[in-house]
């Protein structure tokens, strides 16, 4: 069986004007795992100081569509507005939706929700683990670009030992408190009860 193959092609980049300002979109031509993943970058990317990293995994329903069933939707705009009022961070935007299961299957997950288990349950009785995640992925494309030392907005601990295991210095970890409403209330508690999320 063939090696798969994880080169490294050079960063290609292109701007993307948004209602927060001016980014840099970011992306490799191979990563290791042959999903497309990108970045979007504003201000100057080098220097000692650590650089404010959100490393969000894709959410079609919360991204695109305002889903109040997660908080995703909310995290990442507030990600981006956080960067664009200091004039300098990136989003690592990582295609993992639905926690690693994929669209369909996520859909499939909120279909058991629907009859009353939880996030965790529901991908569990899918077959998969509560989070098929990974993040190295993202520290391959920080790495890419020179970034070594930054502050993570994330509240999940798991996302802060993962990119120090690859190398990226977690200087800081900055709390992502965002989009709690009626519907998800449920699903934010299991996250932190199941899933060790920062919650409190």
């Amino acid at each position: 069986m063939n090696q798969p193959d994880t080169t490294q092609s050079k960063t290609v980049q292109a701007k993307l004007p948004t209602k927060w300002g001016d980014f840099t979109l970011y992306a490799l031509e191979k990563t290791s795992d042959r999903k497309e993943h990108i970045a979007l970058g504003m201000g100057d990317l080098s220097g000692s100081e650590p650089l404010l990293v959100r490393v969000h995994s894709e959410c079609l329903t919360g991204d695109a569509f305002a889903s109040l069933r997660c908080d995703c939707g909310p995290q990442l705009d507030a990600a981006l507005e956080k960067i664009a009022q200091q004039g300098r961070g990136m989003v690592v935007y990582l295609r993992q939706e639905g926690r690693g299961i994929g669209l369909i299957n996520k859909i499939k997950a909120y279909a058991l929700q629907d009859q009353g288990q939880d996030t965790v349950e529901a991908n569990i009785n899918l077959g998969f683990k509560a989070d098929q995640r990974e993040f190295e992925v993202a520290a391959e494309l920080l790495s890419s670009l020179g970034i070594q030392k930054i502050r993570l907005m994330t509240n999940n601990p798991i996302k802060v030992e993962a990119l120090k295991a690859a190398n990226i210095d977690v200087v800081e970890r900055v709390p992502m408190k965002y989009g709690k409403n009626p519907h998800n209330e449920h699903y934010l508690s299991t996250k932190r009860g199941k899933m060790g999320h920062l919650l409190e």
